[in-house]
């Protein structure tokens, strides 16, 4: 048996709460909001579990295991400390912190007290993104060209972060998921609108390998979109995340290049076949993350979304808090601590 406490009932903390709960071997012992309020709106997930508002009650509780922090990232990262300090396996909300610094403090700490690390990378857990994993291990989609995102929606505006912060983390982590290759530069644009952080951004990232990423991430759309294409060589996908029945469709389009001798020679065909939506598993991702997590306490896994997953997607949102800082100019990722060259040089 794994008892768990949840720290945060906002608006993702009763998702937490309700997986957790339905999981055979789980415990729930204590959940935590600084607002007494949230309770009387989460009542009918509250049979038999201790209430607090102060979340230092939880984290040093001696009967609970493992704790899911479900607060705002500027929090993430002294509760985590405090949880692993005190013998507590941590899942938290992403992103992992504020800082990579925070985050590698945490990762260190983690491998001395063996305790597990995960991230809430809800996305790399639903069926569409191990379909999609599954087709490019496959070779179904052949060498990969682009990864193109669109994700906005009317707020939710959030207090301590902009919306990079918010919404690029689901694409960056699932970047990380499907593509072998680590990206070596991001670009980024935003403008801020309502208050005085970003709620429009663009993103860019660049890869060594071609492979290059765009990103469309905004708080002021009328309509929500949760669209993704994939273009490889040999066919392209299109994810519609609000698409219930045909999450993903695979196109067998494409340009086939006959003759590279000169460029007056360069011969190029279009490839146009057919059009197929594959089966994809439809049960709750969230669910499967938090049985991930128990699994791994269980049984010392290291959680596919663990501490340095976590790390790298705060990288690459540090980069680009630096690039909107220059106008957009690329800003190198750097790798185990050597300087990787800008493939678009210094300026866009």
């Amino acid at each position: 048996m794994v008892n768990v406490g949840v720290i945060g009932m906002g608006y993702w903390g009763p998702n937490i709460l309700r997986n957790f709960r339905s999981i055979d071997g789980v415990n729930v012992i204590a959940v935590c909001d600084k607002n007494p309020e949230v309770f009387k709106r989460i009542a009918s997930l509250m049979n038999g579990i201790r209430v607090e508002t102060d979340p230092e009650k939880v984290i040093l509780s001696t009967d609970i295991d493992a704790v899911a922090i479900v607060t705002p990232v500027s929090t993430h990262y002294l509760l985590s400390k405090l949880a692993l300090e005190n013998g507590k396996h941590v899942f938290v909300e992403k992103p992992l912190t504020l800082k990579s610094s925070q985050a590698e403090e945490l990762i260190e700490l983690a491998n001395v007290k063996r305790l597990k690390l995960m991230v809430d990378h809800t996305f790399i857990f639903t069926g569409a993104v191990k379909k999609i994993k599954q087709l490019i291990e496959y070779g179904e989609v052949g060498s990969i060209y682009y990864y193109d995102s669109v994700r906005v929606n009317l707020g939710l505006f959030q207090h301590d972060v902009n919306v990079i912060w918010d919404l690029a983390p689901h694409d960056f982590s699932i970047m990380s998921y499907i593509i072998k290759d680590d990206p070596v530069a991001i670009s980024a644009w935003g403008s801020s609108h309502v208050n005085i952080r970003e709620d429009i951004a663009y993103i860019t990232v660049h890869y060594s390998t071609n492979i290059i990423a765009h990103i469309s991430v905004n708080w002021l759309s009328p309509v929500k979109v949760r669209t993704t294409l994939i273009g490889g060589e040999k066919k392209m996908l299109v994810w519609n995340d609000l698409n219930a029945d045909e999450k993903i469709k695979i196109y067998d389009k494409g340009v086939e290049v006959k003759n590279t001798e000169g460029i007056y020679d360069l011969l190029i065909n279009y490839r146009t076949g057919d059009m197929w939506a594959p089966k994809v598993d439809q049960v709750e991702a969230l669910k499967h993350e938090c049985i991930h997590f128990i699994e791994c306490i269980e049984n010392d896994f290291a959680p596919i979304n663990d501490g340095q997953c976590g790390l790298k997607v705060v990288k690459m949102l540090e980069a680009c808090d630096q690039s909107l800082i220059n106008d957009g100019r690329p800003v190198e990722l750097k790798k185990s601590g050597t300087k990787v060259p800008i493939p678009l040089g210094d300026e866009l």
